[in-house]
């Protein structure tokens, strides 16, 4: 926390970082005379700069989501800060707090830097190594009815972890053979090794060209290594992310609708996949924006 207040003091270091971080600095050619290199200053009392050469005002916040906020620079960039050192997530009444804000304020700022995960990960690119599968129902548990899989109110989850640290989550309507087929196609490339659980709907990995794996958890078989392809077959990376995600819920969020379920997820793979990174983490949400 010292080294952040240090690296931004005020909104003269956020709006400067910004700057840097869309723009390069201070110095790049002006947009609209075309001059090479032209300096731009920084206008007093206004997120602006100026191009010396022309007069021309350059917004480093416009078309972003600090774009017209009346809430200060240092504040977005500490609760960015926040979502990128904790694992468990941020709840609105926790941004509340160290910010000074109103909870809808707080709340909406929440909101905005979840989005910012989006952009910030490129979660469109295909996956690469030995990738694992699985799926969860996500919700909470109704008096009566129908216990486990197909559970009334869950909302089914579907994630895929590579060996290499980059996560996916999605939600997906049902667990049918078509569904898992369109989500495996979509994020992972044709031919690689792929580990699943004993659910019959993932044999269709083999029909399309992936070296199947599968772990057998009713027969409390975690791991297991296959002489034939030299490959350890299980899918303890994606399971151990589902418990981390399944106790923030429980504890940070209390619970998620599935109508906002994709924005967490996207949210919490962001932060599974560049764990390693914290400052490399804050700054790809900064040149996001």
């Amino acid at each position: 926390m010292r080294e952040f207040f240090q690296r931004f003091p005020d909104e003269e270091a956020c709006l400067e970082h910004i700057m840097n971080a869309r723009f390069g600095g201070t110095r790049f050619d002006c947009m609209s005379c075309g001059t090479v290199d032209a300096t731009h200053h920084k206008l007093a009392k206004r997120r602006t700069y100026v191009a010396a050469c022309c007069g021309h005002h350059v917004n480093p916040t416009a078309g972003t989501i600090l774009h017209d906020t009346r809430t200060p620079l240092v504040s977005w960039f500490y609760a960015m800060y926040l979502f990128c050192m904790t694992r468990h997530g941020v709840s609105g009444k926790e941004l509340q707090r160290p910010l000074g804000a109103t909870y809808k304020t707080a709340y909406r700022i929440g909101q905005r830097i979840s989005d910012l995960t989006v952009k910030a990960q490129n979660f469109d690119a295909l996956f690469f190594g030995h990738v694992e599968l699985d799926e969860i129902y996500v919700g909470g548990r109704r008096s009566g009815g129908k216990r486990g899989r197909g559970a009334p109110g869950k909302t089914i989850v579907m994630g895929l972890a590579s060996r290499d640290g980059d996560m996916k989550a999605v939600v997906i309507p049902d667990v049918k053979e078509d569904t898992l087929r369109n989500a495996v196609l979509d994020s992972v490339e044709p031919g690689l090794v792929v580990s699943t659980d004993e659910l019959v709907s993932y044999n269709l990995l083999s029909g399309d060209g992936f070296k199947h794996g599968v772990v057998k958890h009713g027969a409390k078989e975690y791991a297991h290594y296959d002489y034939r392809s030299s490959e350890t077959f299980h899918v303890n990376t994606v399971e151990g992310f589902w418990r981390l995600f399944k106790a923030a819920v429980r504890l940070t969020h209390v619970q998620i609708s599935g109508k906002h379920m994709q924005r967490y997820l996207s949210e919490f793979t962001f932060c599974a996949s560049n764990r390693e990174r914290v400052n490399g983490m804050f700054d790809l949400l900064v040149e996001a924006l």
